[in-house]
């Protein structure tokens, strides 16, 4: 019987690994510039060698000497950052026993990251002249922050209204507030009696029952707006109907309530046919001509299917504006562009740091330094080399954008000067990716989360990426020509007879685009439109 054994093999692969810092590069270029101030801020605060201001501002604006003066100044002072880097090499020489191990360990845990597992994360998500700032950019005018008003949340507005009903007792009050706590951020109740029954008694040592919620729901159930507390649509256009009806004489008329009473009848026994706009079977059922059903379907149409949509989440109360990353500017039919660089603002290396590293080479005098020298030295180098490198890859990150940036524009310099949505051309990631010699990833991660300022409104980049199908002549068009005049067919329909499909893939194969049903439906789901019957009106 052979025994099985231990046997050693050689192999050679080769693989494409991410360094740290091209990790972290990617990773600013993917970020919009409205998140790139709050990545500024923390490596300001996390690097002291790190500093806001002009590199040159200081030397610029300090110096009387002549231009030659200035040439040799600054000759020098490279030739001192050179002194600097090369007695730090002479420095990490003598410590390289002490910190061989280190920097091995280091090498093994930040650089070993596949590329692959990287980037194939984004590839499917994600869809030119580097400048620091505008040319009309000035820094006193300039705001760097969008001030927020402050308004209380929807759960904040519920618990003061609370506070000025008169319950039993205490433990009244907590149940309320658990049953406004469970209310979700449409203004529904969706958690189960039952279970907030459990929740009470579990989590507060309250022994209640549904009844007892169920009543106190109804008191919460009255608060504004109409419509919290429900734990259904049906439900929630009721209360609001309600609401509605118990108003004075003086704010309804008389036929507005007879219109609204038959609403709440609509919504009580018909809420399904209703939903799917059986609106024969309605006047039918409810002996209704068709123009008093239309009015009392134009009162449901009124109301709010999510009460709490006027307030603030309570997750998030910050607004969230879109900071356009890109401007596009039509001079007399010549195309500008320029980078938005508000929340990027100038970085430069500190001087203090860079002092402290020609101090210390310029007093060694050839002597070797001690443990807690090199300690000292190896740090600052650690951290000015991260400066260098940051600021080194906010530039190269801006290179990228309007080199990405630039390659759209000329791609879609006709759309950028009329403004027309039907001359958006075809265009993908790989076209992009060709005219620009960068990697398709690198397009994604620009196109995937930046906007564009132009004089029609603000666009995001990835509006401008569309597939291309071939008209009756054999040009290649946009889908979102397509897209464009499908939706104008819509807007144009008679909302009683809704155009089908069917009708809508006749009337786009007698203007020239020969697709089918299928892809009809497809478009039109994109563009959230609903079916043919769920658009009809009366």
């Amino acid at each position: 019987m052979a025994l099985l054994g231990t046997k050693q093999t050689l192999s050679q692969k080769l693989q494409q690994k991410l360094s740290p810092q091209q990790i972290q590069l990617m990773k600013l270029l993917q970020i919009p510039t409205a998140t790139l101030e709050q990545r500024i801020q923390e490596e300001l605060e996390s690097n002291p060698a790190l500093e806001e201001g002009d590199e040159t501002a200081d030397l610029l604006e300090g110096s009387t000497e002549s231009a030659d003066d200035e040439i040799d100044y600054f000759a020098q002072d490279e030739k001192e950052k050179q002194d600097s880097d090369n007695s730090l090499d002479e420095i990490d020489r003598d410590t390289a026993d002490d910190y061989a191990d280190e920097e091995e360990t280091v090498s093994l845990n930040d650089d070993d990251v596949e590329l692959d597992d990287y980037l194939m994360d984004f590839i499917e998500d994600d869809p030119g002249t580097y400048k620091t700032r505008g040319e009309d950019h000035n820094n006193t005018e300039e705001e760097k922050s969008i001030p927020l008003a402050f308004e209380s949340t929807f759960h904040e507005y519920l618990e003061q209204q609370l506070g000025l009903i008169q319950l039993k007792d205490e433990r009244e009050h907590d149940i309320a507030m658990q049953i406004i706590g469970s209310i979700d951020d449409d203004g529904y109740l969706r958690r189960d009696l039952t279970a907030m029954v459990d929740d009470l008694l579990f989590s507060q040592n309250i022994k209640t029952n549904e009844d007892e919620i169920d009543r106190l729901l109804k008191i919460i159930q009255q608060f504004d707006p109409p419509g919290t507390g429900s734990r259904d649509l049906q439900e929630c256009l009721l209360l609001q109907l309600r609401h509605k009806i118990k108003l004075s004489d003086e704010i309804i008329s008389y036929e507005d309530k007879l219109a609204i009473q038959v609403a709440i009848r609509i919504i009580d026994q018909y809420f399904d046919e209703f939903t799917k706009k059986h609106y024969l079977k309605l006047a039918r059922q409810l002996s209704l001509d068709e123009e008093d059903l239309k009015v009392a379907i134009d009162e449901i149409l009124k109301l709010n299917p999510k009460p709490a949509s006027g307030f603030v989440s309570r997750v998030d109360r910050a607004i969230n504006y879109v900071v356009p990353d890109f401007l596009v500017t039509n001079r007399d039919g010549e195309l500008e562009l320029t980078l938005n660089a508000r929340n990027a603002p100038e970085l430069r290396i500190n001087d203090q740091y860079r002092d402290m590293l020609r101090a210390f080479h310029a007093g060694r005098n050839g002597k070797r330094p001690s443990k807690k020298e090199k300690e000292t030295i190896l740090f600052i180098k650690q951290k000015i080399d991260s400066a260098k490198w940051f600021i080194d890859a906010i530039k190269q990150r801006q290179q990228t954008m309007m080199l990405t940036m630039g390659a759209i524009l000329d791609h879609q310099r006709e759309y950028f000067l009329s403004g027309d949505q039907r001359k958006i051309r075809p265009m993908i990631l790989k076209d992009i990716a060709e005219a620009t010699s960068l990697d398709i990833s690198t397009v994604s991660r620009v196109a995937n989360s930046k906007y564009v300022q132009t004089e029609f409104g603000t666009k995001r980049l990835k509006e401008f990426f569309s597939e291309s199908l071939q008209n009756k002549d054999g040009e290649e068009v946009s889908t979102l020509e397509v897209k464009k005049i499908l939706t104008d067919l819509i807007g144009e329909e008679n909302k009683r007879r809704p155009l089908s499909d069917e009708k809508i893939k006749s009337l786009l194969l007698k203007k020239g685009y020969n697709i089918a049903r299928r892809t009809v439906a497809k478009y039109r789901e994109q563009l959230n439109i609903p079916v043919a019957r769920l658009r009809k009106e009366l």
